[in-house]
């Protein structure tokens, strides 16, 4: 297959610009003028004609959760009635209707946000999902994906009562000494433990119909977190359901899986079955180990080393103890695997780094491409020692939408005005990729770029750190040369260069040229895998 794109404003990465392309066999063959590329192409090669458009190398999610965002799919979008707590229960009871569970399983929703309710200044509890229904199991999952809440029904079949012990690493809500309904971080798993879980074909289900969604924001890759979506079903199911997509044909999006474990004898048997950092194709591949280290901001669970403003006696708390996280990032580093560990808070991060360097101490590294994920709450030294310490950095510059209203508000000034520094890590020398942590957000790349060229909210609230913010370039770069970067395939993907995949993105407006505060309403309007057009 021979294809020959012309009349294009080609954006071809690191500040590049052409006007045509050739496509030959799924790979990009050459990039130039009109001329040049017509001239260079076989002449039974298809014309196709941009008309002007803009067009770049197709994006790369550097962190996100496919298979849960397909999971939210089929559950009741509370993301898009999260303006009041009634909204909430009307979204739930209109799913309810729609959608009436089978015997056994629960009612789902997702993204909700407390901070946005105009009607009660709390996060909902049991006794306003009961209002849904007291005999069928509900949970519904807060946005961040740190906290969820459950029914009275769903408490009871959970065993959670008021001598419940919350697990390390997690809390269970209470109010007058009765469980609240309120479960965070790893207290989560008290609820998902006893949910029904899909079998391979439901897993093929939720990731078809991810895959079809983040397309249609012009993403062709994914570096995604999936083992923890459904912790009793074995990460060997996850692989295969990914694997026999591709083989039919079925999966339409790149994916670097982020091996998510919290056991070390897990994480072993992963290693000792084969499962090495690179091994795959150029549609599967095994990525990092991926570590949860601490909560989020908006359920206040981030570990700060001062206490939320707003909450003097809290200030977060970490998952794993400072020997549970050595123990699994030294085996990692020492096997050969890739790292990535979500890291928020300070307090979190310094566990983080002290882990990273006491295993490179062990065993050196020169190309590890270790990495933090999120890197939101830091100070001056911490970047220093990510800088010093030659880490990778997992930004997501799309959450200063929403924690733009929120920084103020829970952080103390002394690290506020030294955290969501990536141009900072960027200029001292890190590679910075960008990534939506879907479903905390939607995969809207433009989105992502206004947040990370403007530090403004979409609603003007802000700019957060005005000196933080990218260039138009640097942000696109953010999400395609930069997050190939960190899958160890910028020599195949991210840049329209002769030679890499033929993954690109046809979208509705020029990001350089529009005002910066309208490179939101740029749309993906054709996107393309390996020279197939998928959207």
């Amino acid at each position: 297959m021979k294809q020959v794109y012309y009349n294009g404003n080609v954006y071809l990465g690191k500040g590049a610009f052409a006007e045509a392309f050739y496509v030959v066999d799924g790979l990009f063959e050459k990039a130039g003028t009109n001329a040049e590329v017509l001239w260079a192409a076989d002449a039974d090669a298809e014309k196709i004609d941009f008309n002007g458009r803009f067009v770049c190398a197709g994006f790369n999610d550097s962190h996100m959760h496919l298979l849960n965002y397909g999971q939210s799919l089929l559950s009741a979008k509370l993301y898009e009635h999260t303006e009041s707590l009634e909204a909430v229960i009307a979204c739930l009871k209109e799913h309810l209707k729609k959608h009436q569970p089978a015997d056994g399983e629960w009612l789902t929703g997702r993204g909700w946000n407390q901070d946005y309710f105009n009607d009660v200044h709390r996060m909902p509890s049991r006794l306003d999902l009961d209002l849904v229904s007291k005999d069928i199991p509900i949970i519904i999952t807060r946005t961040c994906g740190h906290c969820c809440v459950l029914n009275s029904k769903a408490l009871e079949l959970c065993g959670i009562n008021s001598s419940s012990v919350p697990p390390e690493g997690g809390s269970i809500g209470m109010t007058d000494e009765v469980p609240d309904g309120r479960l965070f971080d790893n207290a989560m798993d008290l609820a998902f433990d006893k949910m029904p879980v899909p079998d391979k074909e439901g897993i093929k289900r939720m990731i078809r119909l991810a895959s079809k969604e983040v397309n249609s924001f012009g993403v062709t890759s994914v570096q995604t977190d999936d083992y923890c979506v459904f912790r009793s079903v074995p990460y060997d199911t996850v692989n295969e359901a990914y694997r026999e997509l591709a083989k039919s044909g079925e999966l339409t999006v790149r994916v670097y899986e982020q091996a998510n474990f919290t056991e070390l004898d897990e994480l072993k048997r992963f290693v000792h079955d084969g499962n090495m950092t690179g091994k795959g194709d150029a549609m599967f591949r095994i990525g990092p180990l991926k570590l949860l280290g601490d909560g989020a901001l908006g359920s206040r669970t981030a570990h700060l080393t001062q206490p939320y403003l707003n909450d003097p006696d809290n200030f977060g708390f970490s998952l794993f103890t400072k020997e549970q996280l050595n123990g699994l990032i030294s085996f990692a580093n020492s096997n050969g695997m890739q790292i990535a560990v979500h890291s928020i808070g300070d307090a979190c991060l310094d566990n983080v780094l002290d882990a990273f360097e006491k295993a490179l101490i062990e065993c050196p590294r020169n190309d590890h491409r270790h990495g933090v994920v999120h890197c939101q709450i830091t100070r001056k030294d911490q970047l220093e020692r990510i800088l010093s310490l030659g880490l990778h950095v997992y930004a997501q510059t799309v959450f200063l939408d929403y924690d733009n209203r929120i920084v103020d508000v829970l952080v103390d000034p002394t690290l506020r005005d030294t955290s969501y520094s990536f141009k900072t890590l960027m200029k001292g020398g890190a590679c910075v990729s960008n990534g939506s942590d879907c479903p905390v957000e939607l995969p809207d790349v433009m989105k992502g770029v206004e947040c990370a060229v403007t530090r403004t909210s979409l609603d003007g609230t802000g700019p957060y750190l005005p000196d933080e913010a990218f260039t138009v370039g640097e942000a696109l770069d953010s999400f395609t040369v930069n997050s190939a970067h960190a899958s160890f395939e910028e020599s195949v993907k991210g840049m329209i260069n002769e030679g890499m995949l033929a993954d690109f993105v046809i979208l509705s407006g020029d990001p350089f040229k529009v005002p910066p505060r309208m490179i939101h309403t740029i749309k993906a309007e054709e996107t393309y895998l390996g020279g197939k057009r998928v959207y």
